[in-house]
């Protein structure tokens, strides 16, 4: 089976995952996923496995074969795993889950090579640009930085107690960080460095971004022309897409979905935004104008997430 350009998934509560011809919006492959909910899928630099993060496994599938079976599992954890991503050369990952640990995986080896303990659910975990350090949010609003080389947490912060901090992402050159909570609120911090790691978080900006949960804050990446953009997915059925280069101004809202949107994922060129709802869809949008470009149809349940895999990722180091 030769490898397809543009690698697109979606994982849905219908307990399937699908991947799709992204511009004729065809599905061409679909993996039963039996054993529980799908919570988040990522797909590796090399574009070679299919990452699944459920309750409480992690399934690992090759993108290029037709095989139903995962070529591993990863079982240390005891809840649902709710993050899943991998360091940039693709030697290992790192993932996070309802029992409270954050843990890393060496792809090479089996079993779990390190566990961070966050004390509460965690629901969201990024990896710095520099590729050593972890940053996790939690059920209970705090946000952790784990220092991989030092092996210990480095930094600690709570923009709001007691309030779930859903989703984090990180600019791609490591000098922004953002965390979107359940009162539809993002907080936004400038990096200050010291010797290749994080020593400060220094407040940026406060934006209500929506009324209702955000399930899925991204920034764009580096390649994306023009200005900086945040977009925020939320329970309100919306997707707002804000300028970062104009103090987080409003640019457009995205508006077609018919009940929550989970995730969201831009293309290698910023270009594009994949949007997966509970109206069992997933969409494409034109970031220029707004306009849906494809609609993903199959699922039979809540769509909750998506990957695409359109090009060659630039690693930071």
């Amino acid at each position: 089976m030769s490898q397809p350009s543009v690698i697109l998934a979606t994982a849905s509560y219908d307990h399937t995952i699908r991947f799709w011809e992204a511009q004729s919006g065809k599905c061409y492959r679909t993996i039963q996923y039996p054993d529980s909910q799908v919570n988040r899928l990522e797909i590796t630099p090399d574009k070679k496995y299919l990452a699944a993060a459920g309750n409480p496994h992690i399934r690992l599938f090759d993108v290029n074969s037709n095989s139903p079976q995962p070529v591993m599992s990863y079982d240390s954890h005891t809840n649902n795993v709710m993050a899943v991503g991998f360091q940039c050369d693709g030697n290992w990952m790192y993932s996070g889950s309802e029992d409270g640990t954050v843990k890393i995986w060496d792809l090479r080896a089996p079993g779990c090579q390190r566990e961070y303990e966050s004390r509460a659910a965690v629901n969201t975990v990024i990896l710095h640009p520099n590729q050593t350090e972890l940053i996790s949010g939690d059920q209970n609003g705090n946000i952790r930085v784990w220092d991989l080389t030092a092996n210990s947490c480095s930094c600690e912060l709570v923009p709001e107690v007691d309030t779930a901090v859903r989703s984090l992402t990180v600019m791609w050159d490591g000098t922004m960080v953002v965390a979107a909570n359940n009162n539809g609120t993002c907080y936004v911090w400038r990096l200050l460095r010291g010797n290749q790691t994080m020593t400060n978080f220094e407040p940026l900006h406060r934006l209500q971004a929506h009324n209702g949960y955000i399930l899925k804050c991204l920034l764009s990446p580096e390649l994306c022309e023009h200005h900086r953009y945040l977009a925020t997915a939320s329970s309100d059925h919306t997707v707002k897409i804000w300028n970062v280069d104009n103090r987080f101004t409003l640019e457009r809202a995205l508006v077609g979905h018919q009940r929550w949107v989970w995730d969201c994922v831009y293309s290698v060129d910023g270009a594009y935004l994949i949007t997966a709802s509970s109206d069992t869809t997933a969409r494409i949008w034109n970031m220029s104008n707004g306009g849906v470009i494809q609609v993903y149809q199959g699922h039979h349940k809540s769509t909750v997430c998506c990957a695409l895999h359109d090009g060659a990722e630039p690693c930071s180091t």
